[in-house]
């Protein structure tokens, strides 16, 4: 275990300086990120200034709170574990080859390998809104860390599951993509816009809403006995894509490459 930690803590460094190698490159996505994700959240104001009034039972300041928990637990994942979006490449060319010959965890270093300039500015955009918005709530922030690790634990969990799939179907570059897609349509609008099969699946196969909606509603109404659950079965989640994903490394296919990594 001391062992995987100092190779993670050394993955992370190396990931960190590579960033601030190309510095320009690094804030020009940065402040990208933050202004994209500011124009979706002017737009919900412009929607709920025009109503002057909740939209399925939330206020805009609700949406601020599930936006914040996304984006840190967003940029979260992808600073530590963005290789997890680059897994279905590496099984189809071969390039797992390299992480099979590295010490360590196989699954902590291919998710940790590589970070993401952009989720820096989706981490930081995050704590801004909190700022803004709740700066002086404790329980505000309690619940915003809290979320937003279970959902940096969901997003890593659910796009490993996806391109996992590709050991066992072939490319499933696409169905990572659309799970994506899915996960942050459920994590920054109301729980209640969607119908009940699609709610099921925010609480089950796609648990965007145990990350982000569960620390909402553990704000408004503390319920520590709900939270327990929902953290359990979100780590109950990460051991089983993490299992499912060694019982498809078995099928793996060397592509043979003589490389490896440092």
């Amino acid at each position: 275990m001391k062992k995987q930690l100092r190779i993670l803590r050394y993955m992370v460094k190396m990931n960190l300086l590579s960033v601030l190698e190309y510095r320009a490159a690094f804030f020009t996505q940065f402040f990208g990120m933050i202004i994209s994700n500011s124009a979706f959240l002017f737009f919900w104001w412009i929607t709920f200034f025009q109503i002057d009034g909740r939209i399925a039972g939330y206020d805009f300041q609700d949406i601020v709170f599930i936006w914040a928990v996304t984006s840190t637990g967003f940029g979260i994942a992808h600073i530590l574990c963005d290789n997890t979006v680059n897994i279905t490449k590496l099984i189809i060319t071969g390039e797992l080859d390299m992480y099979l010959l590295q010490p360590g965890n196989i699954l902590v270093n291919v998710l940790c390998c590589k970070t993401s300039l952009s989720a820096f500015g989706d981490f930081l955009y995050g704590i801004i809104l909190m700022c803004l918005f709740y700066l002086i709530n404790l329980k505000a922030w309690f619940w915003f860390l809290c979320g937003s690790i279970l959902c940096a634990l969901v997003f890593t969990s659910v796009l490993l599951f996806a391109n996992t799939l590709t050991f066992y179907i072939g490319d499933a570059s696409l169905i990572a993509q659309f799970f994506t897609e899915f996960l942050v349509s459920f994590s920054t609008y109301p729980e209640k816009i969607y119908g009940p099969f699609v709610r099921v699946l925010m609480y089950s196969a796609l648990p965007a809403g145990i990350a982000v909606h569960i620390p909402l509603k553990m704000f408004h109404l503390m319920n520590i006995k709900v939270f327990i659950l929902a953290f359990l079965w979100v780590v109950l989640y990460c051991i089983f894509t993490a299992v499912f994903f060694y019982k498809g490394l078995k099928r793996y296919e060397s592509g043979n490459m003589i490389s490896t990594r440092i």
